[in-house]
């Protein structure tokens, strides 16, 4: 049998709840049919709810507090041993095309980044680098999400192939001349924006590994729907505020949590115990400060941009159809972490390991290997893909990924592979550091060198309002679970080698 080739599809920041077949509020007609074809996982985790240290836990198999990529801000060390790498090494071709986000956009000259401010615009550089990078042979990079001034890379490059010799008009100084207040509709013909070259440069390889016969390893990565909350038209009207559901804070809900919960509902809240600003470990700032009228626009909005993608998923499954790759392909669709859009008086991410920010929409399709039409409650982490992955190609599971192969579920999703799932947060030594086991169903989160914490029955109480940490009835659960989370946390430690003599 070919080895099969692999397909990772990846956004940014989408809420779990954000596929049309699940949520009759959003239309997404291509991410629906991957739903009809393959299997969806409707508990799958990500590993770390912001963006690098997740992005690293897909390439490496490993935590964030293993293969070092803790944080923003942090750099994946290159020695790191990646799926790329070793699919490499069993002839496959591998790239990725998008956002990467391994490296910080802080550099220094004793922490050069390739992702760095310093970088980001040098043209030249980026007209002959094209990899290799963690593993993968081929790279075309961005980094901004919509307006953002890092605009550069190779994505400047291909806007100004498609004849925008003014790309700059629609970006945000230092890099463009864009008045930075503007909300919501993004005036960027769709022809230039990044969804569109995403797709055209994924198929182009496509059309190269098809005439080449290799097997291969692709990554397409849109940015989007991370903030901020802009799109062209028609997306930024697509949907009417007024006819969605829009999250909001449940009253007295956050009395029982940690203090810092509270807080992010204050007019002038004090963040200086945590020796930070208060950027760092919520969106309170963006949250407070938009008005009723934007936080509903900004919710359709963050659909469109979830509609726009979609449109151009549905492009690259179309080339593999075209290309009759489609029935030797995997294809797997998630995103890096959730995100709120409003819930829990919430928004974008931060130190809160709820399931909006935790959870993220998971679909797998493999014609004849993975079911069609299922959807499966089996647990999923993002730190399980490196070795799924070559274990469905054929490739022995490095001892030092510490993810789970979760190949024979993804084929009998009725079966599974884990009882649980860990997420870790740690922006700084001085802020918020929590550790969160879940299972089938409670989630327990603990915090560094504090006696407060989190616990929730997910069955009982899904939208998480009732914090049971204090709760005396709950007593013998909440030791039951410590002492999981203890267990887990010792046993996602790299496998030593193996012994092989008594002496």
């Amino acid at each position: 049998m070919n080895k099969p080739n692999i397909v990772l599809i990846t956004s940014d920041q989408q809420h779990w709840n954000t596929i049309g077949a699940f949520n009759p509020e959003v239309r997404t007609p291509n991410l629906d049919r991957l739903v009809r074809e393959g299997t969806t996982f409707g508990r799958a985790y990500c590993p770390n709810p912001t963006c690098t240290p997740t992005r690293a836990s897909i390439i490496t198999g490993m935590y964030p507090s293993q293969h070092g990529a803790w944080t923003l801000g942090t750099k994946l060390p290159e020695d790191r041993a990646t799926v790329g790498e070793w699919l490499s090494r069993a002839q496959y071709r591998t790239a990725l095309i998008g956002k990467a986000h391994f490296q910080p956009i802080g550099s220094t000259t004793q922490h050069p980044s390739l992702e760095g401010t310093d970088k980001l615009h040098d043209y030249d550089f980026w007209r002959s680098f094209t990899g290799p990078y963690y593993g993968f042979e081929r790279v075309e990079l961005l980094r901004n999400h919509a307006n953002e001034w890092l605009a550069g890379q190779h994505y400047a490059l291909w806007m100004e192939a498609q004849g925008a010799s003014n790309w700059k008009d629609y970006f945000m100084a230092p890099t463009g001349t864009m008045d930075g207040k503007t909300k919501f509709h993004w005036p960027i013909p769709e022809q230039y924006h990044y969804n569109r070259w995403i797709a055209e440069r994924t198929n182009a390889l496509l059309g190269e590994y098809k005439q080449s016969g290799d097997a291969f390893f692709l990554w397409a990565s849109f940015p989007d729907p991370h903030p901020p909350y802009l799109v062209p038209e028609p997306w930024a009207s697509m949907y009417d505020p007024e006819q969605l559901t829009i999250p909001k804070l449940t009253p007295g809900e956050h009395d029982r949590n940690p203090p810092h919960f509270g807080m992010t509902q204050q007019a002038s809240p004090d963040f200086s115990a945590y020796k930070e600003t208060g950027f760092g470990i919520h969106g309170y700032h963006s949250h407070r400060r938009m008005t009723e009228e934007e936080h509903k626009k900004a919710v359709a909005v963050y659909y469109g941009m979830i509609s726009f993608m979609d449109q151009y998923i549905g492009t690259i499954l179309n080339r593999l159809d075209e290309l009759g790759l489609s029935d030797n392909t995997i294809v797997v669709f998630t995103t890096d972490h959730g995100h709120f859009f409003g819930q829990h008086g919430l928004q974008a991410k931060g130190g809160f390991h709820y399931e909006d920010l935790i959870r993220v929409p998971f679909i797998v399709k493999y014609p004849g290997q993975v079911p069609a039409g299922h959807v499966s409650d089996s647990l999923q982490s993002l730190v399980d893909l490196a070795p799924t992955f070559l274990s469905l190609a054929g490739v022995p599971v490095p001892e030092t990924m510490t993810g789970v192969d979760q190949s024979d579920v993804w084929r009998n999703p009725s079966t599974e592979a884990r009882d649980h799932a860990l997420c870790e947060f740690h922006h700084e030594p001085t802020t918020i550091h929590q550790k969160t086991y879940v299972d089938r169903k409670y989630k327990i989160t603990v915090y560094y060198r504090q006696t407060y914490g989190e616990l929730f029955d997910l069955e009982e109480d899904p939208g998480e309002i009732h914090n049971l940490w204090d709760d005396a009835r709950y007593a013998d659960i909440k030791m039951e679970l410590l002492l999981k989370y203890i267990w887990a946390e010792l046993g996602k430690e790299p496998m030593p080698m193996p012994r092989v003599s008594h002496a």
